[in-house]
Parts: C-alpha cells; structure tokens; sequence
C-alpha cells in the first residue's frame, strides 16, 4: 500500500505539479555541457528479459547497418536465468563489428524487473557523449545512427528523440517474424513493408536520448528510492516520465530516419493467472488503438 501512495505521488510530481529541483538539484545547465563535434560516442542502454526474439532483431541492426560517424556502446542488462537472452547474447559476442562494442551486465531478476536500476546504473557510469535508453524491440536501421551523429554536432540539449518511428500493428505470438526470432541465434533482417510511420510527441520510454553529461551528473532517477527498488514482478516503467520531469525536457524531436520497433500483444513480463495475462492484454490493445488515433490526428 505503501508504495503505491509513493507511486502516486511521484506521478503526480513528475506531471510538472512540483519542482523538478526538489529532488534533482544537480542538473548542469546547459552551459556546463560539451558541445562535442566531429566523431561522437553512443551507448545504447536495452533490458531484455523474455524477449530474447526481439533483441534479436535489435542487435541484428546493428551488425546489418554499422555506424560509420559514431561508435556505439550496446549495453544490455539481462538475467542469467533467462537461458535463452543468454545464449542469444553469447552468439552476437562472436560478431565483430566495426564501430561497435558489446557490453552485456548482468542482474538478478528483481534488480532487472525494475528498468531505471539497470538505466541508472548506465546514466552515472556512461563514458559516452549521448545515451540512448531504449527497448529490446527497437532496431537502427539504414540511416539511423549516422543521421543521428550529424544532428547531435554541437548540441547541448539535455534530451532528444527520434521524430519519428516506423511499428507494426500489435503481434501476435505466432507471427512468423515474431517465430523466426524465436529460433537459433543467428543474424536477422525483416520485411519492412507492415511497418507504418508514427510521430511521438516526447521522449518515450524506448527513445530517450540523453546528453552524457547530464547523465553522468544525475543518472536516472537515482534520487527517488522507489525507482531504484527490485521488486519480485517486473514493475510497469513510470520512472520514463519522471526522467523527463528531471531533466527538465520532453525531448527535442530530431529527423532520424530508420527507427523501427516490433509491437506485440503478448508481454513477456506479464505475471500471474491467465485471466489476469488476458484482461492486461486486452487493456494493452485498447491503449496501442486510443495512441495511435493520437499520433495520427
């Protein structure tokens, strides 16, 4: 009971009714960040648990369209009891890419459940010029990463975003792209024609790209204990807005092309009976129809 009162509070909080200054005094202003130009660094920051067949794609990308303007830091936090992310992660430890560097960090399975432990622990440790805390479903394909390097010479900002993304409608399990990363480990591509353009209005959760010295001065959430908390059931991700609320931004939309992700109706950190799975599938399909009206009006 506890922690939901403090839950609400922090939403109430982080929808702009407190001062984000009382719980994150630290953020540099926007003079005190670099201006970095020429040849950036990129740590992306992924969670993966269950998901082994969408990471799949993600690091696909990455190996299918290396960066040639920056190099990137794939970090992934992961559970080693999920055997299949596992295994799938020592696959593409053999893949030798040019510009990019693995880095897997494992967690126990409640440090992992609670997503801005892992984000916070990247943010205060990052060795890069910009972080971008995304989703296990989401892939940089042609364009992405290099296009995202020309717009980020000299920026100061504290949080930017894709302005747009290309998704699928909402998968289910037994969907053959879905099915074929389910399989071996292996290098993957897709069929990018059922994947339609949306245009977020923020920074959300899966696009969230952060100066690095903004995160190295206050991390993620690092100030609020219920963010930081393991929990016995992966926790629904309310920390993306209050990150938002921290910095002081909702992002700056930035032309990056080449943004895709895998929706799915299918969660695999759902836990409980399968009554319980299927009422917060159905509210999951209601939410991604009412978002997507959104986005397009």
């Amino acid at each position: 009971m506890l922690d939901r009162i403090r839950l609400a509070f922090y939403r109430f909080a982080a929808g702009g009714w407190l001062p984000a200054a009382w719980f994150e005094p630290d953020l540099p202003a926007e003079t005190e960040r670099a201006a970095k130009t020429g040849h950036l660094t990129l740590e992306v920051v992924s969670h993966c648990w269950n998901y082994s067949h969408f990471l799949a794609y993600q690091l696909s990308s990455l190996v299918l369209y290396p960066p040639t303007r920056l190099s990137v830091t794939m970090t992934v936090f992961y559970c080693p009891e999920d055997s299949k992310t596992a295994a799938l992660l020592a696959f593409f430890e053999q893949q030798r890419v040019p510009g990019v560097t693995w880095n897997w960090r494992p967690l126990s399975r409640q440090a992992l459940f609670r997503r801005g432990i892992g984000r916070n622990l990247a943010a205060l440790e990052t060795r890069a010029d910009w972080v971008w805390f995304t989703d296990c479903d989401l892939m940089f394909r042609e364009g992405c990463l290099d296009t995202l390097a020309t717009e980020l010479q000299g920026r100061r900002d504290a949080l930017v975003f894709p302005e747009e993304e290309r998704t699928t409608s909402l998968l289910a399990e037994d969907n053959p792209m879905l099915q074929a990363g389910a399989s071996e480990p292996a290098v993957l591509d897709i069929d990018t024609s059922s994947f339609t353009v949306s245009r977020p209005s923020k920074a959300t959760g899966p696009l969230q790209i952060a100066h690095g010295d903004v995160c190295r001065a206050v991390g993620y959430c690092r100030n609020i204990s219920l963010y930081q908390q393991p929990v016995e059931a992966f926790a629904k991700c309310h920390e993306d807005r209050a990150f938002r609320w921290l910095v002081r931004s909702p992002g700056l939309p930035l032309p990056v092309p080449g943004v895709y992700r895998i929706r799915h109706i299918a969660k695999g950190r759902y836990t409980g009976t399968r009554a319980n799975t299927r009422i917060r599938t159905l509210l999951r399909v209601l939410q991604s129809w009412f978002r997507s009206r959104g986005q397009r009006s």
